[in-house]
């Protein structure tokens, strides 16, 4: 018997040391994307990205305690905090949620204007470990199969458009300037230019090359698989609908745009004319079905696939909601 136990120890210990590292090396692996998975809509990162939904779940910036990163299952409403991180720019894959940490804002308040971020995160949805892709402040993350691009800032170069892999390796400068990333559709990362031009260009992140899709003054596109929103700044901002089969964009709206947002087929906005009324509207694809969702200045639309969230404008600490279908009452969002 004394010659089985002295077998037999060493043995198990040697399975729970081997049990061990096999459970760090799952834990800590780096879980890759198969396609060119897209983190969040173009929509909700012009508009701080502060919900993203992701497999029956919605991950976002809680503003009843600090702007902290939560979760909420779609279907039971149940919230759960994640992670004591003030979070923008959330983007999310099946297995990380990836966002921008804004923990030493002294007021909250989502600006590109005011560079108060101070890392890239990934947060773990397993463990609940965060990892930092990038310590340096960044801004308008956008998740594009398995890397982040996103805006980086240092003391040398300031803001240029940078990317990382989602196991924070292959850090580097994709250009010089500070391109938008918000809006992505597979490989694709359609942007407008902005020191020689602005025209809508698309990049095909696979190679890194950037074509022209269309030639004007334009501002903030948002790319589906049959169109490309963006704002006409020649046509005091409004807003223009371009067919992939189309030579011209369309004018959906002549109003003064200050944000927008696109889900399925229909069009949040934030209308600020200068001889009329500033309001937070809706409207179909096709410019029709024009509502008044409420008068006033608001900002951060974000949607999901039950409601559009959103904050009056200086007060980011409340947060309305109201069913994506335009027509419903308006709450406060309470988590």
């Amino acid at each position: 018997m004394s010659n089985i136990k002295r077998f037999l120890i060493p043995a198990v210990i040697i399975l729970v040391i081997a049990g061990y590292a096999v459970y760090h090396y799952v834990s800590t692996k780096t879980h890759f994307n198969d396609s060119y998975i897209n983190g969040n809509t173009a929509g909700n990162l012009y508009n701080s990205g502060i919900f993203c939904e992701r497999g029956g779940m919605v991950y976002f910036s809680n503003p009843n305690d600090n702007h902290y990163l939560y979760s909420m299952n779609m279907e039971t409403g149940e919230t759960e905090k994640l992670y004591d991180d003030i979070a923008s720019f959330i983007n999310a894959d099946d297995h990380y949620i990836y966002y921008v940490r804004n923990n030493i804002a002294k007021d909250f308040q989502f600006s590109f204007l005011h560079f108060n971020t101070n890392s890239l995160c990934r947060y773990n949805l397993k463990t609940g470990k965060v990892t930092i892709l990038d310590s340096a402040p960044s801004i308008y993350a956008s998740l594009i199969g398995n890397y982040i691009y996103y805006i980086h800032y240092d003391t040398e170069t300031a803001s240029t458009l940078y990317r990382v892999k989602i196991d924070g390796s292959e850090k580097e400068q994709v250009d010089e300037n500070p391109y938008f990333t918000c809006s992505a559709n597979g490989q694709y990362l359609y942007y407008n230019g902005i020191a020689k031009d602005h025209n809508i260009y698309q990049m095909d992140t696979s190679t890194g090359v950037s074509q022209t899709i269309c030639q004007g003054n334009y501002w903030m596109p948002s790319a589906d698989n049959e169109n490309i929103y963006f704002v006409d700044c020649e046509q005091n901002y409004a807003l223009v609908k371009l067919g992939r089969s189309q030579k011209e964009p369309v004018t959906l709206t002549t109003d003064r745009i200050e944000y927008y947002n696109v889900y399925n087929d229909m069009i949040f906005f934030q209308r600020n004319n200068l001889d009329g009324e500033a309001a937070l509207c809706c409207m179909k694809t096709d410019g029709s079905d024009y509502k008044v969702i409420r008068k006033g200045n608001f900002t951060n639309i974000c949607i999901t696939s039950q409601n559009v969230y959103f904050s009056a404008f200086g007060e980011e600490n409340t947060i309305y909601q109201t069913p994506v279908s335009g027509s419903g009452e308006i709450s406060v969002f309470n988590p």
